[in-house]
């Protein structure tokens, strides 16, 4: 394997030579310009932009530039527009989304909609993504008490969970993909569950759209939430709250705005008198250059099609995982297939420091505390990419200066405390 520059101004170069498999798929890498220069294996946290995101925030910038307040006209459907883009990569019905900056303002949107003084119970687990856990235990102010099942290390016991619930439930709180193991849960029992006993269920499903196929109705949840940063290639500031039918039309969110009313260009001072439809769970002004730059990737994961991406992801996860084996390492990832997201989580002593090396070669993955180094390939990505970031790890390990910074390591701990 050729070695990159220092500077990591060069991607990694893999050996071996095209990549038969998925072919189609490798004719689609000139449309993301990053993959020129990098290994681009950190999908699950920022996916690769397409080029065609240029040319949608030129259209932005032109459409103020040259009608001013008049925009606004054509910038205020795209709420809904892209709400349904959206919607239908998970299944949703049109008119069932409505976009928002992020996932933590969307999920205190729908706690404050919950009267916690008949049911107080919020179910979660301790696998949860912390920004909405933070959320869930605020609500302890208002009376509610969280419930958190603990996880069973890489994956969430579904039948503890279901355990976990009973008349007093008001919520329950799930990630599809676990961000930090890539667990994919088995989500239909616990929705069941939920609504035998009265209670509602709110699915994050950031870590999966995109990469598995999700039909939000279908399952029945009440919620679902998510953001375009990671396998959509939508860039931040466009996250969506799905909202299903009967929750539009009968839950009144606390945390609202003036889009939240049925006329909000009447200026009515006042209690709002919330909107039926989707409308409802808007609140205030949308970021509108986050909706421009979101469309394109939803447009290619689209016409690639999410069941032909998971089958792609599913092929170069398990590549990595036998890579992985093969090494030694350990795999903080679930390897049954229908229990994994599309990130295959490695792990040895020093994972944090190879991270850094890594980097510096053009491969860019992450770490993780108590997970290792997150490598997550995309539908773009090739099977000798994959090889490359293993290839790389063993010879970081071997390396002298990689074994020099490892002996540092408790001298620099001790003088940390002292």
């Amino acid at each position: 394997m050729a070695r990159a520059s220092r500077k990591g101004r060069r991607a990694a170069r893999p050996r071996g030579g095209a990549e038969t498999e998925h072919e189609e798929l490798t004719r689609l890498r000139p449309r993301f310009p990053i993959l020129r220069r990098k290994n681009y294996l950190i999908n699950n946290s920022l996916g690769a932009m397409p080029a065609a995101t240029y040319d949608a925030l030129r259209e932005f910038a032109d459409a103020w530039a040259h009608e001013g307040v008049l925009a606004w006209d054509d910038w205020l459907p795209m709420v809904v527009e892209s709400g349904n883009r959206v919607g239908k990569l998970m299944g949703a019905p049109p008119g069932s989304v409505m976009m928002h900056q992020n996932v933590s303002t969307l999920v205190g949107i729908v706690l404050s909609a919950l009267d916690y003084r008949e049911r107080n119970a919020i179910v979660a687990t301790d696998l949860n993504f912390p920004s909405v856990l933070y959320n869930l235990y605020e609500q302890e102010r208002r009376g509610a008490r969280v419930v958190l099942v603990p996880g069973g290390g890489l994956n969430v016991d579904t039948q503890r969970v279901v355990e976990a619930i009973d008349d007093q439930t008001a919520l329950v709180c799930l990630d599809l993909v676990l961000f930090r193991s890539s667990g994919l849960l088995d989500v239909a029992p616990i929705v069941e569950a939920a609504h035998r006993h009265g209670a509602l269920l709110l699915l994050d499903v950031y870590q999966a759209i995109g990469a598995v196929p999700i039909d939000v109705a279908a399952l029945g949840v009440d919620f679902a939430v998510g953001g375009s940063v990671k396998w959509l290639c939508g860039g931040p500031g466009a996250a969506y709250l799905y909202v299903a039918e009967w929750a539009r039309r009968n839950l009144r969110p606390a945390a609202t705005g003036w889009f939240s009313h049925k006329r909000p260009f009447a200026f009515e001072v006042g209690r709002v008198d919330p909107a039926d439809d989707i409308h409802r769970y808007m609140g205030g002004s949308p970021s509108v250059p986050a909706l421009y730059s979101a469309r394109s990737g939803y447009e290619v994961v689209a016409e690639v099609g999410v069941k032909r991406i998971r089958a792609r992801s599913l092929s170069l996860t398990e590549r990595l995982i036998q890579g992985a084996d093969a090494q030694g390492l350990t795999v903080n990832t679930p390897r049954d297939p229908a229990r994994r997201g599309g990130t295959v989580c490695v792990d040895f002593e020093g994972a944090d420091v190879a991270h850094d090396e890594l980097i510096e070669r053009g491969i860019l993955i992450d770490y993780r505390p108590n997970c290792g180094i997150r490598v997550s390939p995309h539908f773009y990505n090739t099977a000798a990419e994959c090889d490359a970031v293993l290839e790389a790890i063993a010879e970081i390990r071997a390396s002298r200066r990689f074994q020099g910074r490892l002996r540092q390591r408790p001298a620099r701990a001790a003088a940390a405390t002292r």
